[in-house]
């Protein structure tokens, strides 16, 4: 695969004023940190992370950090809240022992997809950005937050790093005639992705519109609250408009995929139940090849396995999330290194560079490969 590293500022950096260190446990979650620092010419930073029998979480840093700007690099396993008391434990370890700035590398930020207020639930997202400036980041890395608008929760800077140049160029480089390719959203809501996907590529935007029945959302986004029937109890003469219950229709695909390689694009596969009945959708309208792409690839309970029974080709992932078992359970899932990036982003914080150049010229060099 051609490296988009061309373009980039030599990674020589000098090694006094900054540590990298990993907040993770398990060693698997471990490889995404030595990348990285291996990018960087640096070394990993001395530190335990590990669990008390009593499952408490414990960090001891082993060298020093005073007056230090420290990143801390931490994926996400499936065991989301002990990584998340990693990160704020180690945190706020780094804080108590003077160091001067203190920026988290999350490539994927837990919790994303809880970022707005549903019936009386909570926006937990919201709260854990507070918990992490509570413990002592200044800043944050991260990538293809789930809605951009989670930066506004937190009270300090956050870059929100693009995962799309390297999906695109593996869609360039290893899907052949990728020019006969039609882009699918497996929703409206991920039309605005797919869109930009079909824009760089030159290539043309399939929707998959309505649902089945007893789906999910219609417990989540209030469909049928308030109820449709008029209560003026309490307030005789006030009468509101009646409010109707939503109603999709049923599944269908916006565009003509016939003939076609479908490419679905999402920025998280985790349960894969609406990929899979999308891939039936496709297939049934003519596509010959069906192919998944998104930045983060959780891949819960079952899914190496209903992918494996699916019409899907192939899923293509980055490893901002490791999922090495789930590779060895189904050969169709692929991965795409971001760790460059990441080291670039590192690098360029540290000399006080512009990070613009992060989100403006990679995707043009992509574009012009």
């Amino acid at each position: 695969m051609m490296c988009l590293c061309s373009n980039f500022t030599t990674m020589n950096v000098p090694k006094s004023g900054y540590r990298v260190f990993s907040a993770n446990s398990s060693a698997a979650c471990t490889e995404l940190a030595k990348k990285i620092t291996e990018r960087l010419g640096v070394e990993l930073g001395k530190s335990v992370v590990f669990q008390e029998p009593n499952r408490e979480t414990r960090v001891d840093v082993k060298e020093s950090v005073r007056g230090q700007t420290i990143f801390i690099i931490q994926t996400i396993p499936r065991d989301v809240n002990t990584a998340i008391m990693e990160l704020l434990v180690m945190a706020y370890a780094l804080k108590t022992s003077c160091a001067k700035n203190i920026i988290g590398v999350i490539p994927y930020f837990p919790y994303s997809k809880q970022c707005k207020m549903r019936k009386r639930g909570s926006i937990v997202c919201k709260l854990l950005a507070s918990m992490l400036a509570k413990a002592g980041l200044t800043h944050i890395i991260t990538m293809d937050l789930h809605q951009k608008e989670i930066q506004g929760f937190f009270s300090f800077p956050v870059d929100n790093l693009r995962a799309s140049p390297f999906l695109i160029q593996y869609i360039q480089e290893e899907i052949p005639d990728y020019r006969n390719a039609i882009i699918v959203a497996k929703s409206p809501a991920a039309a605005k992705r797919a869109q930009s996907y079909a824009e760089r590529l030159r290539l043309g935007l399939a929707v998959i519109h309505g649902e089945a029945q007893c789906s999910e959302s219609d417990m989540a986004d209030g469909r049928h609250s308030p109820p449709c029937v008029r209560n003026t109890t309490g307030h005789t003469g006030l009468e509101l408009p009646l409010m109707m219950a939503k109603e999709k229709p049923p599944i269908t695909v916006v565009g003509d995929v016939g003939g076609r390689i479908a490419i679905i694009v999402d920025d998280i596969i985790d349960d894969v139940g609406d990929f899979v009945a999308a891939a039936e959708i496709l297939k049934e309208r003519g596509a010959y090849k069906i192919y998944i792409m998104a930045t983060h690839g959780l891949l819960s309970a079952d899914a190496p396995r209903l992918i494996e029974e699916s019409a899907i080709d192939e899923v293509v992932v980055t490893n901002t999330v490791p999922h090495e078992v789930q590779k060895l359970q189904c050969p169709k899932i692929k991965t795409v290194d971001v760790s460059m990036i990441l080291a670039e982003a590192i690098r360029r914080i540290h000399n006080g560079e512009s990070m613009a150049y992060l989100f403006r010229n990679i995707a043009e060099d992509c574009l012009a490969l």
